[in-house]
């Protein structure tokens, strides 16, 4: 195989791979690591080991992946404050018609469930986002993973009995996500207390992840009175001179504040019932560093 028909078939599959590292790791740049070190595996590959080029690629990287996230397991036990995935801008483009598609995709990358697979081992994670975000056969899975196909079946439902006990219940209707976001947007920035309380359900949560540098809440908080108090306090302390656009990041709409061009603050809602449920504030710069300057 030559070098331009390896990078041709490589690039074919790039999406896939990428898709595969991020919902195992959570960080961007660390996926992007793990299908560089593909590549290499991948360009370094006889040509006897490969039968089947997307079987070959996604096996190398489901394994780098699980490597990386047993390295990083110990980092986040100590990592200050609340954890939460680093912001993917989401556009899965014209190549998806398929409605139904879109939204198993946008919300296998939700915070609300890359939350939940962090409480997974790295085979049930790996088993779970091949099988539930991608579809692979239990077959293939088994050979990515080196195991039989029946301890394939055995992690995988109880990733999914898992994964279904802890992800929360939200609606995933996009428009009534954007007018709820649009209308906090305005709440928070030009409203009232009172108008910013009644978009709260009563017991919603906020979950914020600083990394210990830029100020954030180290702990979650709860109940409407104590969020929103929180959250007005948060939109008034922003800097004026930066800009405000609501983005798709994670498969749903984003406020995000930037300074000088640069992402400082992402902010994301949970919706259910007509109001908000949970919150999610993002101001580790380390996870905000790859997303669009404006």
């Amino acid at each position: 195989m030559t070098v331009d028909v390896a990078t041709e078939i490589f690039e074919e599959h790039r999406p896939v791979l990428t898709g595969v590292a991020y919902r195992m790791l959570g960080r961007v740049a660390d996926a992007e690591d793990v299908v560089q070190e593909a590549w290499l595996k991948w360009s370094a590959a006889a040509p006897e080991d490969v039968r089947e080029p997307r079987a070959f690629l996604v096996r190398i990287t489901t394994r780098l992946a699980i490597d990386r996230l047993r390295h990083l397991r110990s980092r986040r036990e100590t990592y200050p404050g609340v954890w939460l995935p680093e912001p993917l801008v989401t556009d899965f483009g014209p190549t998806l018609p398929d409605t139904a598609e879109r939204a198993v995709l946008a919300d296998s990358v939700s915070l609300a469930v890359l939350v939940v697979l962090e409480s997974l081992s790295p085979l049930e994670r790996a088993v779970f986002v091949l099988r539930e975000a991608f579809g692979f056969p239990y077959a293939e899975i088994a050979a990515a993973l080196d195991r039989t196909e029946a301890a394939v079946r055995q992690l995988a439902g109880r990733a999914r009995r898992h994964v279904e006990e802890r992800k929360p219940r939200y609606d995933v209707d996009p428009a009534e996500r954007r007018d709820l976001t649009e209308r906090f947007l305005a709440a928070a920035s030009g409203g009232g207390i009172e108008q910013l309380l009644s978009l709260l359900a009563p017991d919603v949560r906020l979950v914020s992840d600083g990394g210990g540098r830029p100020k954030a809440a180290r702990r979650v908080i709860e109940t409407a009175d104590k969020v929103g108090r929180f959250l007005f306090a948060v939109a008034g302390a922003l800097d004026p001179g930066g800009e405000i656009r609501v983005m798709e990041l994670n498969g749903g709409p984003a406020v995000v504040h930037f300074i000088g061009g640069k992402a400082d603050t992402v902010f994301q809602i949970e919706v259910g019932q007509g109001v908000i449920q949970c919150a999610y504030i993002i101001r580790n710069p380390d996870k905000l560093s790859g997303l669009p300057v404006v």
